[in-house]
């Protein structure tokens, strides 16, 4: 018999399910401008190439690359770099973030 990773995947219908909110934090704030990178809290069982497909799906960007943690408090979390063509700044200031 098979053996399962015992990780549900999430049903990949809503950005929102995997997306949760974003991250401001100074350090965040920051890496808007100096990284074109944007951070927020995702659902925990989110995986990395879910985050890229909620963020590309729910912003109209194209994601460069997508690192996550899970820190301190419990919760994950995911630095989104965006493609050089799109501006962090811009979909920051758009939704609210800056």
């Amino acid at each position: 018999m098979g053996e399962t990773s015992g990780k549900e995947k999430l049903p990949l219908k809503d950005p929102f399910e995997i997306i949760m909110y974003p991250y401001l934090s100074e350090k965040s704030l920051r890496f808007v401008t100096t990284q074109n990178t944007l951070m927020f809290v995702v659902s925990r069982r989110s995986t990395k190439k879910q985050i890229k497909w909620a963020v590309e799906r729910a912003f109209d960007v194209k994601v460069q690359r997508v690192n996550t943690f899970i820190a301190m408090d419990g919760k994950k979390r995911a630095y989104v770099k965006l493609q050089p063509e799109f501006k962090a700044a811009d979909i920051a200031t758009k939704f609210g973030m800056l």
